[in-house]
């Protein structure tokens, strides 16, 4: 087995994880500390998750990215990096669809990205902007100590492990929150998954749609570069054996249902099944520690239902970089500041997180069609709040 070499930097801030969450926070707090962006992966990873908020607009305008990232779906580019999204076509809670769209939102509609290309956007602006970019590397241990962070990473392809001191380290490193859950307990609302696919979009038809059935729910939206996305959301018990791995049974499965049938009937070409992924809603006990915060998918995820995941991502970026700058968090130590600290940014998180069970909890009521199924009976219950704690 080969040595690895060893390098040692200083930094103020180290974020794990550069998704949209670590990013953002990236180019929030680059202007006032010396920012340390580090990955996993070389280059953004394809996954299921395209919807941006309109609201997200003023988050890109207040980080001088609104102009650049509109340019990628203006009416002149041959082929958009990301699309409008027009609104959703709705059957829950009722056999007959409705539709919902953002005609009257004052920020105008959301978009449907290109989640690569949207990410690799926005790893380069963090490199124009003096962030320190260190990919791949990844998370082999943390260590406080001297009132400091040590962090190691790990970079096989190089040989080298890169050992890091920083006076403030942000998780943001998805679900899994690989940094923080070595402090804190990392809880679990429930058990959703998604199988997901993606499709040839060749239907007239743009908007998006949600289908609601017995075990659990349809989602199919257009992709950029004429592809769409089609998923089915169930608990990992109730998913037909073999769904995710083959292909045939997939499409059988999804030609049982109306809108995605249609769907499917026009295409011409192979679907390409993705597998499964975590869809569920978890949180940590604690969003923060001794100089050091989570953030995104890292603190809260959402169920996909939301569509509010890449703008959470985004919100709480900007709330703790706000916050981390008002306290002056990075260069003051003391218990004091840490525990004020501590104290208004766990507010501030566990607020999203019970607006967010609120508004799960009201659409989930809305399909009474099949109570007695056990997906349904699992998000109706009264104590749907009860949370498993998982080391």
């Amino acid at each position: 087995m080969a040595i690895l070499q060893e390098s040692e930097l200083q930094t103020d801030v180290v974020i794990i994880g550069a998704g949209v969450a670590g990013c953002i926070a990236a180019l929030a707090l680059c202007d006032s500390y010396q920012v340390t962006l580090i990955d996993k992966s070389k280059m953004p990873e394809q996954r299921i998750g395209e919807c941006l908020a309109p609201a997200a607009r003023r988050i890109l305008q207040q980080l001088d990215l609104l102009t650049e990232f509109e340019h990628q779906l203006a009416a002149n580019v041959t082929t958009p990096q990301h699309l409008h999204n027009t609104g959703l076509q709705i059957s829950w809670g009722q056999a007959t669809p409705y539709v919902t769209d953002n005609l009257n939102n004052p920020d105008g509609f959301g978009w449907r990205l290109d989640r690569q290309i949207f990410e690799s956007f926005l790893r380069e602006k963090a490199l124009q902007r003096g962030v320190r970019c260190i990919w791949p590397g990844k998370l082999a241990n943390s260590e406080y100590r001297g009132q400091r962070w040590q962090i190691t990473l790990t970079q096989l392809q190089h040989e080298q492990t890169i050992n890091i001191a920083s006076q403030f380290v942000i998780d943001a490193t998805g679900r899994k929150a690989h940094f923080a859950k070595k402090y804190t307990a990392h809880k679990q609302h429930d058990r959703l998954i998604s199988c997901w696919a993606t499709v040839a979009n060749t239907i007239e038809n743009q908007l998006g749609s949600i289908c609601a059935t017995q075990n659990g729910w349809w989602y199919s939206a257009p992709l950029p570069n004429q592809r769409r996305v089609l998923a089915f959301q169930t608990d990992p018990d109730l998913l037909t054996k073999g769904l995710h791995r083959d292909t045939k049974l997939f499409t059988q499965h999804a030609q049982c249902y109306a809108k995605q049938a249609k769907i499917l009937d026009v295409c011409q070409q192979p679907i390409t099944l993705h597998g499964i992924v975590s869809a569920n809603s978890t949180r940590l006990e604690c969003f923060a520690g001794q100089q050091w915060a989570a953030l995104g998918d890292a603190a809260l995820s959402f169920d996909p239902i939301s569509s509010q995941g890449i703008f959470n991502a985004m919100a709480t970026a900007m709330q703790l970089a706000e916050l981390m700058k008002k306290l002056h968090i990075v260069n003051k130590i003391e218990h004091d500041t840490q525990l004020q600290f501590k104290k208004l940014y766990q507010q501030q998180i566990e607020q999203i997180w019970h607006r967010y069970l609120d508004h799960k909890r009201y659409f989930y009521d809305q399909e009474q069609r099949w109570s007695n199924s056990p997906f349904w009976q699992r998000r109706q219950q009264p104590n749907n709040d009860v949370l498993t704690i998982y080391s």
